[in-house]
């Protein structure tokens, strides 16, 4: 009994979670242009023609663009911090440990409108692109911080200290055998903020000014009504980071398994 409660009960979850983009995905290939949720026939037009919106390829480079540039700068300046905060001792650990992590705590609705009156404060009216570069970086940077400290913490510091008593200068040292054992953490890192920056919409919306990324543009598009291209674009999106997610799966299982063998 309490197996078959078990697999209901998950069974409702995945079926909770993943029925809406089911639909999603079933009436993406609707070609009923009119009403969407009314299925008329199936077909590829409304995949084959994201491509001739200029406006949404125009959104949607924004939006890569800027998940790019801001997931770099922030890997590195949250490794640095890591490493800062790593090398504190005591109450100051804690105390840069508890600030970096405001960002993450705080709404993205009191982060949003605070980063937009600090840049028209320095900018002016001259909202933009760089500004929700700025942006990015600032909520991306902690993710990468999070990520980096739990490898620094098991990581032994005597490899480092070894490298320098055998003649490496300390960024020799640290590029050589530090850098190494946190790249993970780094990787890790720059995935949640690629992730993040992708999808986030408030931020961008109050820092961006005229510049749109594409939840932006897909904001101020649906004034006019749900269109069929949301749909196979939100389907696009949803495929690419299913196969992306099976493929890191499958490369992490066959890691474990030549590991495994390793062993023996």
């Amino acid at each position: 009994m309490k197996k078959a409660f078990g697999g209901i009960y998950m069974a409702l979850v995945f079926l909770f979670l993943y029925f809406p983009i089911a639909v999603m995905l079933f009436f993406s290939f609707n070609s009923n242009t009119k009403l969407i949720t009314v299925f008329e026939g199936f077909t590829l037009s409304n995949y084959t023609s994201l491509f001739d919106n200029s406006e949404l390829m125009e959104a949607l480079f924004n939006t890569l663009i800027i998940a790019a540039l801001s997931s770099v700068i922030s890997c590195v300046l949250g490794t640095v911090g890591a490493i800062a905060v790593f090398n504190k001792k005591g109450f100051r650990k804690r105390l840069y440990t508890n600030v970096s992590n405001l960002p993450i705590i705080n709404p993205e609705i009191v982060t949003g409108i605070s980063l937009m009156l600090l840049f028209v404060f320095i900018f002016g009216n001259g909202l933009g692109m760089h500004t929700v570069l700025l942006a990015h970086v600032v909520f991306n940077t902690p993710y990468v911080l999070l990520n980096v400290l739990p490898r620094l913490r098991k990581m032994n510091m005597n490899m480092y200290e070894a490298a320098l008593d055998l003649g490496c200068r300390p960024a020799g040292a640290f590029f050589k055998v530090v850098l190494p054992e946190i790249f993970p953490g780094i990787f890790a890192g720059f995935l949640i903020a690629f992730t993040y920056s992708v999808d986030d919409f408030i931020i961008s919306y109050f820092t961006g000014g005229t510049f749109q990324t594409l939840s932006v543009f897909i904001n101020n598009s649906l004034k006019k009504g749900v269109k069929p291209w949301m749909l196979s674009m939100s389907g696009l999106i949803f495929v690419i980071v299913l196969v992306i997610l099976i493929i890191m799966n499958v490369r992490d299982s066959r890691a474990e398994k030549a590991k495994a063998r390793a062993k023996f």
